[in-house]
Order: C-alpha cells, then sequence, then structure tokens
C-alpha cells in the first residue's frame, strides 16, 4: 500500500509524528513537507507548493494524509486530475478553531483570525477521514465548531459539524521512546522540578514559576532544569524566572541535542504542567516515560492519558492544589523514584502504534 503523507509544517512534533510512522509502518510512505516556519502563510499557501511538488512526481497513492496545517480542499483541486479518487485522511495534531490566540497577535486585534479555524473546517468537511490525536481534542473541536460557524451573518451550515463528527475517531499520536532507553542514569541527589516545553503564552509559565517561587520562599529543596525551545517572543516570566532562581536552576535554554534532551529527562524527579493548551502532550509523555513525576492540570487532555486510579495523584484543581502536589512529592522523592510509572505510557511507542495506523489506514481503502 502507498501512503502520501503531507506536512506543511515540517518541524517539532510534526516532523517527529512523520518520520516516525515513515520508519516503522509496513506500509510504503512518500512525505512532501514545507519547513516548519511562517504557519499563517503555510495555511494559506502551503497547499499550491505541495500541489505543485506532488504534480511534478510519478508517485500514486492509494491513500492520502494531511495533517491539519494544510488547506486540504485547496490541494485537491489543484490535484483532482490524479486525486480525484484517492480517499484523503486528514490528522489533526491541533486546530485553529481552540487554540488559545496570543492577545496581542495582529490577527485578534483586527478581528480574522477566524479564518484558520475556518480552514480547518473546510479541510475536515473535504477529507474522507477525519483522525483527532485525543478524545478531549476532537471534543474540542466539534464544539468549537459550532461557535466559529455561529459567527457568520446567515447560511451558518451548522449541520455540517454533524457530518464531521460521523466520520472522525481517535488515533493517538505514535512516538519513539525507546529512543530514550540507551541515555537512561540513575536519579540522585535534590529532587529535580523540569520543564521541557515551549517557552511561549499557551504553557503558561507564570503558574509553573510562581509554584516555584514559593517552594523556594519556602526553602524546600529542589533543583530545576528549563529545557525546552524559545521563538522570537518570549514571556518576560523567564528572564525572571533565571534571576529569583539563579541558585536553583542547573540547565536553563534549548536543548538541539537529543542526546543531552535524553539525559535531562531522565535526570528529572517532577514534572508540574501549567499549560492552557495541550492537544496530546508530546513532551509530557516523554518525561514520564522517563520516570519523571507528572503533575497535570484536570482539564485538557490529561485526564484521558492517565489511568483513572492515579487522578488523585497526579491531578489538581488550582494553584494551591498544584503546589501541595509538588511539595509532597518532594516530600516523598525517594519512594517517587521507586516507584516510577514510565510504563503508562509505553503504549503510545511506534512499536506498537504503527501497526494499528496501518491496520486503520488499509481498511480505508
Amino acid at each position: 500500500m502507498k501512503i502520501l503523507l503531507l506536512e506543511p509544517y515540517f518541524t517539532g512534533s510534526h516532523k517527529s509524528w512523520a518520520e516516525g510512522y515513515q520508519s516503522n509502518s509496513s506500509h510504503e510512505i512518500k512525505i512532501i513537507s514545507l519547513p516548519g516556519q511562517f504557519w499563517k502563510w503555510r495555511m494559506h499557501g502551503g497547499a499550491i507548493t505541495i500541489a505543485k511538488e506532488f504534480l511534478q512526481s510519478d508517485f500514486d497513492p492509494d491513500l492520502i494524509i494531511a495533517t491539519d496545517m494544510l488547506d486540504v480542499t485547496s490541494f485537491l483541486s489543484l490535484t483532482r486530475e490524479r486525486t480525484f479518487n484517492v480517499p484523503t485522511v486528514l490528522y489533526f495534531h491541533e486546530n485553529q478553531i481552540t487554540y488559545p490566540w496570543s492577545s496581542s497577535d495582529r490577527d485578534v486585534l483586527e478581528k480574522r483570525d477566524v479564518h484558520y479555524g475556518f480552514i480547518n473546517l473546510t479541510s475536515a468537511l473535504t477529507a474522507n477521514h477525519v483522525l483527532f490525536n485525543s478524545e478531549y481534542h476532537l471534543d474540542s473541536f466539534l464544539s468549537g465548531g459550532k461557535k466559529i460557524l455561529k459567527h457568520f451573518p446567515d447560511y451558518q451550515e451548522l449541520d455540517t459539524i454533524d457530518e464531521i463528527q460521523s466520520k472522525s475517531q481517535i488515533l493517538y499520536l505514535g512516538m519513539d521512546l525507546l529512543q530514550f532507553d540507551a541515555y537512561k542514569e540513575e536519579k540522585k541527589g535534590d529532587p529535580v522540578i523540569l520543564w521541557n516545553h515551549r517557552w511561549e503564552y499557551d504553557k503558561n509559565p507564570e503558574s509553573f514559576f510562581h509554584c516555584l517561587y514559593r517552594l523556594h520562599e519556602e526553602d524546600h529543596r529542589f533543583q530545576v532544569a528549563i529545557l525546552g525551545e524559545s521563538f522570537h517572543s518570549v514571556p518576560n516570566i523567564f528572564d525572571e524566572a533565571k534571576n529569583r532562581l539563579e541558585e536553583r536552576i542547573i540547565h536553563y535554554g534549548y536543548c538541539s541535542d537529543f542526546k543531552e534532551y535524553a539525559r535531562w529527562l531522565w535526570k528529572a524527579d517532577i514534572l508540574p504542567v501549567t499549560s492552557n493548551q495541550d492537544f496530546f502532550g508530546v513532551s509530557i509523555m516523554e518525561a514520564i516515560y522517563c520516570g519523571a513525576y507528572p503533575i497535570l492540570p484536570k482539564r485538557l487532555t490529561y485526564p484521558e492519558l492517565l489511568p483513572d486510579t492515579s487522578h488523585h495523584k497526579h491531578l489538581y484543581d488550582n494553584k494551591d492544589e498544584l503546589y501541595e502536589l509538588v511539595k509532597d512529592c518532594i516530600d516523598h522523592i525517594e519512594m517517587n523514584r521507586e516507584n516510577a510509572i514510565g510504563h503508562w505510557v509505553n503504549k503510545f511507542d511506534w512499536k506498537l502504534m504503527a501497526p494499528i495506523y496501518d491496520k486503520l489506514f488499509r481498511s480505508y481503502i
């Protein structure tokens, strides 16, 4: 079976997912991609460039898989001479309907941010099958889709949301977790608190660092490793935290080398997460696999990814509960190190997920 995988935003988890499936699938997969930058332009114009590259190739797919950054409607219209009878799957890593926008974004200020979500909607309507990386993501997309359609003055076509729902299902992200095994090392010394997310507003770094400030002021023993990628606009709280927690910080900055990144994850003990947005949580699953103790908000996708019996130990409702769970983990660090829960996320490794993907995609033909 030949699969054409289209990714206009080929970086980060999007790139890892595409290459991971290509490497582990029993099918023949050709990836057509564009660099992971200028995301708005990718959604507007990426379909034109990708369509042109496909038409210049001699690859004749049995199935097309596109991700949410592609305007599927435009791609299929531009390639209809070769794709009119090829089933199309749309995979949502995230969506622009319920993704929390920055209040300072120019499109928000000029009230034109709805357009990107509408591209997601029309793409979902056009595709034969629609896949989401979590139950939370599917539910939020469907409810958000109805809200966005109600913005329009007439012909709102609310029934199209039911049409999308009827052809949608959940397919969790596949990950290369086993690659971390080569860098495993013993956790020791003072507890290491980890941040391994993007340095952006939607990850809510303010709540994370305010919790650490409180722990620091009350003189609890801990160190902190600040990993993750930063971009053009970094929240001010990172510079503030670098000064206020200077004596606690043992790493500060992005790890471009995987070996270094993996070793820091194995050193980490506690993973307090404060995100306002997460449709799956790749960095979280990686840290859990490496033995970090997760403390997560009782919302977004997190409750469905952890066993129900663990929720009282690992999920919180407010900042006080967050603080108490982190403090308790510090106080019982040796016990938590001995009872690591990395096996909880083994199910997301490609060795188990690739056969599930292959079987599902084969059923679409």
